[in-house]
Parts: structure tokens; sequence; C-alpha cells
């Protein structure tokens, strides 16, 4: 094994945190924040519109689950010339903090990294989840631009299960 491919595994820390859950129903409403939710194999969560949107594509999409970083909102925010930013308003299903999101995807094909969140969920993360221009109506001038290289990351749900506020986050090889 390489030594890049070997610093892939090693350098993880050991787990992270979910504080934050939401869905949203359907286009345009507001996101629910919730104290646990269902993780559908295969679709998303149970009740978010991306499960229903999910279903509908070959595989099941790559972006079934939508998370952020909770040391991102204060960077965010910042920039924006904000105290703090509810992060409801950024349309992501989880918050996290603790782990790297971008580094817990490797970037080898052949060599899989998972979240396991709580004791039964398994993600799959996919690939960054890029900002829409909703963020300028929500966050204000600039919303677009502060949230870029920090939107987060979407996931594909390889194992569904309930996940709950304050479950663990852990990077796992896959």
């Amino acid at each position: 094994m390489s030594e890049l491919r070997e610093l892939i595994y090693r350098g993880q820390p050991s787990s992270g945190l979910l504080h934050d859950i939401y869905i949203r129903p359907a286009r345009g409403t507001p996101a629910q924040s919730l104290q646990e939710a269902l993780a559908i194999e295969g679709r998303g969560l149970f009740g978010d519109r991306s499960a229903n949107k999910a279903s509908r594509a070959p595989g099941g999409g790559k972006r079934q689950v939508t998370l952020i970083q909770a040391e991102h909102l204060p960077l965010i925010a910042a920039w924006l010339g904000k105290r703090s930013i509810d992060p409801a308003l950024l349309r992501r299903n989880l918050v996290v903090s603790g782990l790297n999101l971008i580094g817990a995807r490797s970037p080898f094909p052949d060599q899989r990294l998972l979240l396991r969140v709580g004791e039964e969920v398994v993600l799959e993360l996919t690939g960054p989840c890029d900002p829409c221009s909703k963020m300028e109506a929500v966050l204000g001038p600039g919303g677009y631009n502060a949230m870029r290289g920090h939107g987060g990351m979407t996931a594909r749900v390889l194992q569904g299960g309930t996940l709950r506020v304050a479950d663990e986050v852990r990077v796992v090889g896959g």
C-alpha cells in the first residue's frame, strides 16, 4: 500500500458528533428540525423530499443526504458580518462536528471510507455539496460566495436505521 493510501486511513480522527438533523418535506418549505430520523437505504431520510427524488434515480442517486460541518458555520457567519447562522437555513440534512468531511472521502475509487452514524446508519460520501443561488436569498448579499468551499458533502445511504442528535459519527474503512 502506498504511503498516501496509508495516510488516508491512519489520519482519521476517532469520532465526531451529530449536532442537528433537518428534513424538508417539499420544495420551498422550511427545514424541520428533528431529534431523530429514519435513514432509508438507497433513498435518504424519511420525510425528506430527497428521499422521494432519490427513489426515481438509478441506484438511488448521489445526493440522498447532505452534511455540513458545524465548524464551518462561524466562518460563513463571519464572512457575512453576522454573529451566527441558523443551520436550518442552509438546506443540509445533518450538521456534524469533530470530523473533516472532505477528509472522510477517499480520493481512491478502490479504497472506500464510510461514515457510521450511531449504531446503525452507514453513509458513503459522494462529493461536495455546492451552494445554490438560494443561499443569496436566505443569507443575504454574499451568501452564495460565503458558502463556496464550505457547503458540506453529499452522501448516499448504504445501511439504513435511526439517526439521533448526539450520535457518534465515525469514519470507517469500506
